[in-house]
């Protein structure tokens, strides 16, 4: 089982295999975070990456809960405003569970 960095680490390398460029890591702004921003053609792309050593209690997926949608929204908004971007967004998850990528894509409304 991967753990933290590693887990972001294999995430970027899979999405980068690809064809997604990496723009940012860890952006951090009061009150939300994005592991993972990366560009797909046009369009800018969040990226939540979550790690969980089972499906137990409904796995990675499910640990994507409101509250941490919300402040993943909160940090996007922050981003787009703070670096004059309008441009197509689009919300993915990486998940990481029992030594296997999993990589959705669209799993958030804007």
């Amino acid at each position: 089982m991967l753990k933290g960095a590693a887990s972001e680490q294999a995430a970027a390398d899979y999405l980068l295999a690809h064809g997604l460029k990496l723009v940012a890591r860890n952006y951090r702004c009061r009150g939300g975070e994005i592991d993972l921003i990366v560009r797909d053609g046009g369009s800018l792309v969040f990226v939540e990456v979550r790690e969980r050593a089972s499906t137990g209690f409904g796995g990675a997926a499910a640990s994507i809960t409101p509250g941490k949608q919300a402040r993943i929204r909160l940090a996007a908004q922050h981003y787009l405003a703070r670096h004059g971007l309008d441009l197509p967004c689009r919300f993915d998850a990486v998940l990481v569970q029992g030594g296997r990528l999993e990589w959705l894509r669209a799993v958030m409304g804007v």
